[in-house]
């Protein structure tokens, strides 16, 4: 591989060279490596220590800048993994100036990249309990420590030993995928990073090392850092419920539609559909994404089909893919279904109400049942953030940026209607809050809060709008019935 060493310093004068020097050569033999010191405008002789070493180790691929205003911690991490980027590394080991982070470990934190099963591999000094405090960690940091990292485990639902060790691997792919350089510059940056790699599905490997605590310098105001690291979690939990909409928290999106996820076994759009379909139903599901959900259908008894500008991501012998783009109209024969489903999609389109007025025609002289599913533009959180001047779009949620419409319960109801469908029921759907803090306590108490408040006022409460509806027969249709009918009255 093709490794980068970076080195963060700032005023590290008395410990650059010690960390310099402990850098394992079986790294510098075994891959193609440059060891890159980035002193953030330091007030000591850093910069002037890393230029002297360099010449005295002319062996050692050693490049030392200096930036001429400081940057802080994660402004200079931001140069660093630019700098890897430009430079066509595989990898970037995050290392600190100040010894805190023994540079023996490389060898082994660099291995799960190698092997090609992680994609980040983060340092713990917690995963092996007391050791830390064994390492000078004073108690009063190992118990905010284990605190911090509980509850930022229960905000983004992820199961990490330590979210605040500096020692940190990452795969430039990875780098790639996230946008790090929106982060914050300040000592926050560690955590709005794994956010970002845990929201891009990044594979992060956790492996113990030994706890170093010396004569080095704390910067880190305890307070408010907990106070920081905390707000970018919670920010990140109503970003993944889409609820308020971060882009610096979206990864880099790829073309497709695998990004629409199943929420099943709760309170959600996808279990109230499929309590409305019966066995043996003949369904359609437009618009179907990556297929899982005519695979539930399916598995419920139901004949799925699925209708999709992409093929599914989910192929199942049971289910009839069709390739449809929904956008240029219905191009299917639909004679043959009882059911069409339109689950978060008719926000999409870029002419709904002609779509809706297309698919009655297409649906023929008999009625079938339309259930449809979108999000509530006037949810409360929408209202809230309209009230302090936000209205932030996102990758998923009520303001997907690939929406093209966005509905209230009237105006949706009064599109269907006009469009020649009769309206049979309008429901209120929670927020998936299970999805984003996880399917325990947490979640499934502010489920049946929001719910609880839906029953009370729904369009103030709900997250997304369930229409069921059927279509009444096109005049079309009813004038070539008459004129049959007539032809027979008549004979």
């Amino acid at each position: 591989m093709k490794v980068l060493v970076l080195i963060v310093a700032f005023n590290a004068e008395s410990t650059l060279s010690g960390v310099l020097d402990r850098i394992p050569g079986s790294v510098l033999l075994k891959h193609e490596c440059e060891v890159l010191v980035i002193d953030d405008a330091s007030s000591d002789r850093t910069f002037a220590v890393g230029l002297e070493y360099r010449q005295s180790r002319p062996d050692l691929p050693l490049t030392v800048l200096r930036n001429p205003a400081n940057q802080g911690y994660g402004g200079n991490q931001k140069l660093g993994y630019s700098y890897a980027i430009a430079h066509g590394f595989d990898v970037v080991a995050l290392v600190h100036g100040d010894g805190q982070y023994a540079p023996e470990e490389l060898p082994r934190l660099l291995q799960p990249i190698a092997d090609g099963t992680a994609d980040a591999v983060f340092g713990s000094r917690m995963m092996r309990g007391a050791t830390a405090l064994r390492g000078g960690m004073p108690f009063y940091k190992f118990v905010g420590n284990k605190m911090l990292t509980a509850t930022q485990n229960l905000l983004s639902r992820s199961g990490l030993s330590e979210w605040h060790s500096g020692y940190r691997l990452y795969s430039t792919d990875l780098l790639r995928r996230i946008r790090f350089e929106s982060n914050s510059n300040g000592f926050s940056f560690d955590t709005e990073i794994i956010l970002q790699v845990l929201n891009a599905d990044g594979r992060l490997v956790e492996l113990p090392i030994p706890t170093h605590y010396g004569d080095e310098i704390c910067r880190v105001n305890g307070l408010q850092y907990a106070g920081e690291v905390l707000t970018a979690c919670f920010r990140n939990a109503l970003h993944r419920a889409g609820v308020f909409q971060r882009r610096s928290l979206s990864p880099i999106e790829q073309v497709g539609n695998s990004h629409y996820d199943l929420k099943l076994g709760f309170r959600s759009s996808h279990t109230e559909v499929l309590k409305r379909v019966p066995a043996g139903s003949r369904v359609l599901d437009l618009g179907a994404g990556p297929g899982a959900f005519a695979v539930a259908l399916a598995n419920a008894g139901a004949i799925a089909s699925t209708a999709d500008k992409f093929r599914p991501a989910v192929l199942d012998p049971r289910v009839q893919a069709h390739t449809m783009d929904l956008d240029q109209g219905v191009d299917l024969d639909l004679s043959g279904y009882d059911q069409i489903l339109m689950l978060d999609v008719i926000e999409h389109l870029r002419d709904p109400e002609t779509f809706l007025e297309d698919l009655r025609f297409e649906l023929g002289a008999q009625p079938r049942e339309l259930i449809l599913t979108t999000p509530n533009i006037a949810f409360v959180i929408t209202r809230l953030m309209l009230a302090m001047g936000q209205f932030n779009y996102g990758s998923s949620g009520i303001l997907d940026r690939t929406h093209t419409r966005l509905f209230t319960f009237r105006t949706l109801k009064t599109m269907v209607r006009d469009a020649g469908f009769e309206v049979h029921e309008v429901q209120g759907i929670p927020a998936p809050f299970p999805k984003v803090v996880g399917d325990g306590l947490l979640g499934r108490g502010l489920l049946a809060l929001n719910y609880a408040l839906i029953k009370v006022a729904p369009r103030l409460f709900s997250y997304q709008v369930l229409l069921r509806a059927s279509s009444r027969p096109h005049a079309h249709h009813v004038l070539a019935h008459t004129a049959v009918s007539t032809a027979e009255l008549v004979a």
